[in-house]
């Protein structure tokens, strides 16, 4: 999230005035993206994973265990185990991110109930793992995308992170480890197995719809011919750059670095445009999340 401060001389602090019919716009927008996000995931996990005895990570795993065991329906179970993180969510995050989180988790769960009774579309589990996590990661990265969340994992995660000398990313990782590993005595060792498959492609599909295929990059780049590269990145990518005052750590010399934002798309074709002026540039090129504002302008992946 994003949050710009602005300071005033005067103690009145002013917030950028939007219009109702803007905000109703982008509410009607998260609606919809939610809805289509919690109806993949509840495809996912009712048309491929759970007739084949598959399971995703975090509480929707536990869920889908549970309910195997003790025959409770599943989207029951979904709504119950979320609920105590929900009030965590509120707690930790915010209402809107609770709101949005239980309105999902509701849409997930009677998703599933309407499709139990139908037939899986294949009983191969390979097939099933992998349409069953693009399916999934596809609808989860929607709905964490536009404010939600479909498993409490994360929530405790984050705490805990807190606590211990582990990243968020790494407390996931571990939990899901157990319970990937007990859908091995439930559903056996083959199924734990695929589940692993289903539940890697989903992480990554994730990742996908949150950031986009087009990914925005950060490029640094260093070079005698700051000038001419900067223009022909200006002309022939269309991309606006800046000019950074450097100095060389080991020769003292000052340097001009080169700063620009690119699609990955365009990766190739920068560096084609740098060997064209010298074929002995420095460039490093990193991945970022997000990128708002300025001369840089992305497609939207919905």
């Amino acid at each position: 999230m994003n949050v710009s401060q602005h300071i005033f001389t005067s103690e009145e602090q002013k917030k950028p005035q939007k219009s109702g019919v803007f905000k109703t716009a982008r509410l009607a927008q998260r609606i919809v993206m939610i809805v289509i996000g919690a109806a993949m995931m509840s495809v996912a996990l009712e048309i491929f994973l759970v007739p084949n005895k598959l399971i995703d990570g975090g509480i929707t795993g536990i869920s889908i265990m549970l309910s195997h065991i003790f025959n409770i329906p599943l989207g029951i179970l979904l709504t119950l185990l979320n609920l105590p993180f929900l009030v965590i969510g509120y707690k930790q995050i915010g209402k809107t991110f609770a709101l949005s989180t239980l309105f999902a988790v509701v849409l997930m769960s009677i998703g599933t109930q309407l499709l139990h009774p139908v037939n899986p579309i294949t009983v191969e589990p390979l097939l099933a793992a992998v349409f069953g996590g693009v399916i999934l990661g596809v609808g989860v990265g929607l709905v964490v995308r536009y404010g939600g969340s479909l498993d409490g994992t994360e929530i405790v995660a984050i705490l805990v992170s807190k606590k211990l000398p582990f990243s968020v990313g790494e407390v996931v990782m571990f939990f899901n480890l157990f319970i990937l590993s007990g859908a091995g005595f439930v559903f056996g060792w083959n199924n734990a197995m695929f589940s692993l498959i289903a539940y890697y492609i989903a992480f990554k599909l994730i990742d996908i719809t949150l950031e986009g295929l087009d990914q925005s990059k950060s490029v640094w780049i260093i070079s005698d011919k700051f000038r001419d590269i900067g223009e022909a990145l200006t002309e022939r990518l269309g991309r606006g750059v800046t000019y950074l005052d450097g100095e060389g750590g080991f020769s003292g010399d000052n340097k001009k670095v080169i700063f620009v934002v690119i699609t990955r798309l365009e990766e190739a074709k920068l560096k084609s445009i740098v060997e064209d002026w010298d074929t002995e540039a420095f460039i490093a090129i990193g991945n970022i999340h997000d990128v708002k504002g300025g001369r840089f302008k992305k497609k939207a992946i919905h």
